[in-house]
């Protein structure tokens, strides 16, 4: 361990060898600890409100309560410090994606992304940022709704970007990271912080992948 309170981790998906196999991958990180695991939805959204994990990885197609019902639970209004939700499923179908990102989650994987990007997503999600399967981001940026467009049919008012801020989020909604941002407009990360989160302010978003769903609607990003 390096001294850092590991990131705590509850896995939920319907197949045990499933919940084995993730568990595994990140048991070997010293960082992070899988605190529980759930078999159905319904197990998930109480094991989280007991154990109060960083985040979940949570499978979509689950008995007794879907993963997407799940996440709605675990990420509704009025909820206190929710965790951070990872989705993680076979099916790479946009209507899940749209969904489960409109929903609140911090990510998007499909389970044959490899260990690697599976612990890469947990560990972005437990720092506030999002990723999502390489394979399907810039198709899902461009059409996945955010909460700021729900039954609007007019585009929403200029949120008062500074032009510095409109740079970020222009290179948000490309894919970079935090760090990459940060080498590009020669700037440090935590000034990229200090601007996604005056952005996620001004435009009502909860995570960078609204932001940049925002960025692929109004324009800022050309097609």
């Amino acid at each position: 361990m390096t001294g850092r309170t590991p990131i705590r981790v509850l896995i939920a998906d319907d197949q045990a060898m499933v919940r084995t196999g993730f568990e595994m991958i990140l048991a070997a990180e010293d960082d992070i600890e899988v605190v529980g695991q759930a078999a159905d939805g319904l197990h998930a959204v109480e094991l989280a409100e007991r154990l109060r994990p960083d985040v979940v990885l949570m499978d979509i197609r689950m008995p007794r309560l879907d993963g997407l019902e799940a996440l709605r639970r675990l990420t509704r209004p009025g909820v206190v410090d929710p965790p951070k939700v990872v989705v993680a499923t076979t099916f790479d179908d946009d209507a899940y994606v749209h969904r489960a990102l409109g929903d609140g989650a911090c990510g998007f994987l499909l389970k044959d992304s490899g260990p690697a990007l599976l612990v890469e997503a947990i560990r972005a999600a437990a720092s506030g940022e999002a990723l999502v399967s390489p394979s399907i981001t810039l198709r899902l940026l461009r059409g996945v709704p955010g909460p700021a467009a729900a039954g609007r049919s007019r585009p929403a008012p200029d949120p008062g970007l500074s032009a510095r801020e409109t740079d970020v989020v222009r290179l948000v909604a490309t894919g970079l990271t935090n760090a990459e941002i940060a080498a590009e407009l020669c700037i440090s990360v935590g000034t990229v912080k200090t601007h996604l989160g005056n952005v996620q302010g001004k435009l009502s978003a909860r995570n960078r992948v609204e932001i940049a769903a925002w960025a692929w609607r109004s324009g800022v990003v050309a097609e």
